[in-house]
């Protein structure tokens, strides 16, 4: 005759073992890999529970970083870039090493600096097709590639589309130095229509256009 499971509980928070730092529904932590030449686990912890034991395990959904998805890592994905996948796993909360943000890209664009536990996230990812929402993103400049935070981008001020300093013949140290830009198309008399981008979201990591005050 099958015994039944004693009951569970559930916990509002954990103390991460050896430290200081509380735990709580919602949080994303960083999680011990199995190899551990590799980078920590990043996830979402959903519920905290304890069996009889006291033995502590976390629901959590995995963030996906970009080399860990089908497509892999591409040019325009940021090196603290993660994917929200669909996949809920129960850990040990003994795997946990610590707590981390994952920002909206939004708001990680407008951090003035990036930390060690600093991420973001602009898509959710499904890990058995490898699809992603949303689908499609914004592009910018000439090489028609999505945002990526890591790279520098100045404005052009006649069609406020951004660009990479290099697409431009320009070197980073050049960029920053510039007052106004325009790029190629707006400075020339050439009145041919270009291809704007018709998403309104703009980048605006440490403002590359330098404004006079």
């Amino acid at each position: 005759m099958a015994k039944t499971k004693p009951g569970k509980k559930d916990l509002d928070s954990y103390y991460i073992k050896g430290t200081n730092k509380v735990v709580r529904p919602g949080d994303c932590v960083l999680m011990r890999p199995s190899d551990p030449d590799k980078p920590p686990y990043v996830a979402r912890v959903e519920k905290i529970e304890a069996d009889h034991r006291n033995n502590v395990k976390v629901r959590v959904r995995w963030y996906y970083r970009p080399e860990e998805s089908i497509g892999g890592r591409r040019q325009f994905h940021g090196a603290k870039e993660l994917f929200l996948s669909d996949h809920y796993d129960v850990q040990s909360a003994h795997t946990i090493e610590g707590k981390c943000i994952v920002h909206s890209f939004k708001n990680y664009t407008k951090l003035e600096n990036v930390g060690v536990e600093d991420y973001f996230c602009r898509f959710e990812y499904k890990a058995a097709t490898g699809g992603f929402t949303p689908d499609r993103v914004a592009v910018y400049c000439k090489c028609e590639m999505p945002y990526n935070p890591d790279d520098l981008m100045v404005q052009c001020e006649g069609c406020k589309d951004w660009f990479h300093p290099s697409c431009m013949g320009m070197t980073i140290e050049e960029a920053k130095k510039l007052d106004h830009f325009l790029c190629s198309d707006c400075s020339s008399d050439d009145d041919a229509k270009r291809s704007l981008n018709s998403f309104p979201v703009s980048p605006s990591i440490e403002k590359p256009k330098r404004r006079k005050r």
